[in-house]
């Protein structure tokens, strides 16, 4: 049974949140805030309180925009407690999925909030909840939030075989399908640099396990991942392929 604080600064949006949050029957309470303020003091005092009080928050689910502080300058803020509630992003606008995301976020609701989508968040946040005696798994790190018909998930970025830049945006292939993100290439590349992607042109970003072939012809390079044939520049070719001679052993 979960005890949730739902912060938003438009009173009728946070009625709505609670009355269907409140009609979900694995919450024990549903409490509301109308602003950051009000938020941070309320979630301090359950933080010294402890998880045993009745005043105690589980988990916050949290607009974004609002007047003064922002719901992400909240979760900012909470990262320094030493130990803050989950949060589930609850925004109108989906451009703040990747923040969400590196703030380590549960969810990530698009407004206007539908029942099941809700009770797809509210499942996740009791799956991490779960035992207090267990430690909670930090997946932020292994997933990235990608945007599907109006609704927000999260893809193991394990299953990600390359990635192609499109603009300010990146498109990710995985063996199931593709989805575009609003993340430039750069910055895929300077995250998942220990996680085995290599920039292997300014296009593409590519996880090294995944490649099935490299194949030289008349001095240029490509792989293949897949169905995929992808180009390697000229600049990169002498990375990647000591790269993969490592890989190997050889």
């Amino acid at each position: 049974m979960l005890r949730v604080l739902a912060v938003d600064d438009e009173e009728p949006a946070l009625e709505e949140l609670l009355y269907l949050l409140r009609a979900d029957p694995r919450i024990r309470s549903a409490e509301g805030a109308t602003g950051a303020t009000e938020a941070l003091r309320r979630i301090g005092g359950a933080v010294e309180a402890g998880r045993d009080d009745p005043a105690a928050i589980d988990v916050v689910f949290l607009d974004i925009h609002m007047a003064g502080l922002t719901g992400l300058d909240v979760a900012q803020l909470l990262a320094g407690f030493a130990a803050p509630p989950l949060i589930v992003f609850v925004t109108a606008h989906e451009d703040f999925a990747v923040q969400a995301f590196d703030l380590k976020a549960v969810d990530y609701v698009l407004k206007p909030v539908r029942r099941e989508r809700l009770a797809e968040a509210v499942r996740r946040v009791a799956e991490q909840v779960g035992d207090r005696s267990a430690p909670v798994i930090d997946t932020a790190g292994d997933q990235i939030p990608v945007e599907l018909g109006g609704v927000i998930r999260f893809v193991p970025i394990d299953d990600i075989a390359y990635a192609e830049a499109q603009g300010d945006y990146a498109r990710l292939h995985t063996a199931t399908g593709s989805h575009l993100v609003r993340v430039p290439l750069t910055t895929l590349e300077e995250r998942w640099r220990t996680r085995g992607f290599v920039r292997i042109h300014r296009r593409h970003l590519v996880a090294l396990g995944r490649i099935d072939e490299l194949r030289l012809d008349a001095g240029s390079m490509s792989v293949r991942i897949g169905t995929a044939e992808l180009a390697v520049s000229r600049r990169h070719t002498r990375a990647l392929r000591d790269l993969l001679m490592r890989q190997t052993g050889r």
